[in-house]
């Protein structure tokens, strides 16, 4: 890797600054946290810096606040489970109720293997903004700066990129080292054959991925809702499923550049209505009826995914092949996922709701890599420069 990490400097004594991704789901009643993937995935940074005599600042976002005090997107839960996890107290230290300089002044009082967590970075309205001045009262808490939160590292916010760049050496934790390698190893020099797998429900946000991807992979599965908007650009009926319109002359660009690298559905499962309760068929996808849409790829679609994934040597996933959050819906999703834990393929699944997905049917630890960064990973596999991993100080 050519940034520096966390394992090339001493932290003794120091004052090491960490961006993390606690961004955790949250019961909206309660509160509580309802998967701690995100906080465990930081743990060996965060216990190496620790362990190291570090004095440890924690800096995270969680939810969307906008730049305002939102009671219910407070880190109290997560500081709650980091102690216990950690088995010994995080404070928290809010700098937007008692100042920035109390703020410092926390962080230059804390031991060595010591740790506080910031509040909420974004209740800054500077931290999205990319404020110098907030980065600078970043700055100020620590003597060396670590980012291990690869979730973020696509956006050129305070206090992912500003940062890093005042705040010298800025290196990458363990987690972001391990994420950088997957990723890169996985488009660089795959185990071939090479195949690429993408869902999710718009193609407008997966154009450049699947354009970047073309040039690389032996074969690209397209599912999920943004199939339907390439059986539009094919003159395919496809009822009420869902299609970008705007999109139809670049899915037909990209058929036409792909040729027969590109799978497509070949049957789709079907419904009258968007719920558990419809009416249910399976069709030829270039045959789905008026007023009914399209909710998972079919059975034998299935079994074609199955044979080009046992044969694969790497394997990368990025979005759900159908409406996996209903039961129904599900079963196209689940068997991909399944045939990538089963297969021999070097396999990276690129976060977001894929991760969700592998989550749901109990295959995280069968797999290869299971990305923490759902927009990250995707600007990673289009080839774009993640601002957050750019800044980091060079080897």
């Amino acid at each position: 890797m050519a940034k520096m990490t966390v394992q090339d400097i001493d932290v003794r004594g120091k004052r090491v600054l960490m961006r993390v991704d606690f961004n955790v789901p949250l019961d909206k009643e309660t509160l509580e946290i309802t998967d701690d993937s995100r906080i465990t995935a930081a743990l060996p940074t965060i216990q190496h810096v620790l362990g190291g005599g570090g004095r440890l600042i924690l800096v995270s976002h969680l939810g969307r606040p906008k730049g305002q005090v939102k009671d219910e997107m407070r880190l109290t839960p997560v500081a709650k489970r980091l102690s216990e996890l950690l088995a010994k107290e995080v404070k928290i230290v809010d700098p937007f109720a008692d100042g920035w300089d109390a703020a410092t002044a926390a962080s230059k009082a804390l031991a060595e293997g010591d740790a506080m967590l910031l509040e909420n970075i974004r209740f800054d309205i500077g931290e999205e903004k990319g404020s110098e001045e907030l980065a600078q009262r970043l700055a100020a808490l620590g003597d060396v700066y670590v980012n291990d939160a690869f979730g973020t590292a696509h956006r050129a916010h305070a206090s992912t990129t500003l940062v890093a760049r005042i705040l010298q050496p800025a290196v990458a934790g363990f987690l972001m080292e391990k994420e950088l390698k997957f990723l890169g190893e996985a488009l660089d020099d795959p185990k071939r054959p090479f195949v690429a797998i993408i869902g999710g429900a718009k193609v407008s946000t997966k154009m450049g991925v699947l354009e970047a991807l073309l040039a690389k992979v032996d074969r690209l599965i397209i599912g999920g809702g943004m199939a339907y908007t390439f059986y539009r650009a094919k003159g395919w009926e496809i009822g009420k499923s869902l299609v970008e319109e705007d999109f139809i002359d670049e899915a037909r660009r990209v058929m036409e550049k792909a040729g027969d690298k590109l799978v497509l559905p070949v049957d789709t499962v079907v419904a009258d209505a968007f719920s558990e309760e419809a009416n249910v068929k399976t069709v030829p996808s270039n045959a789905i009826p008026e007023k009914w849409e399209g909710l998972d790829i079919g059975p034998e679609t299935i079994s074609i995914i199955e044979d080009i994934v046992m044969a694969a040597g790497t394997v990368v996933w990025n979005g759900p092949l159908g409406v996996f959050e209903m039961e129904r819906f599900a079963e196209g999703t689940e068997q991909v996922g399944r045939f990538i834990a089963e297969s021999h393929a070097i396999s990276v699944i690129g976060g977001g709701d894929s991760a969700a997905a592998i989550k749901k049917f109990g295959l995280t630890d069968e797999v290869t890599h299971v990305s923490t960064g759902g927009g990250a990973s995707l600007e990673f596999l289009e080839g774009k420069e993640l601002p957050g991993v750019a800044a980091l100080t060079d080897r």
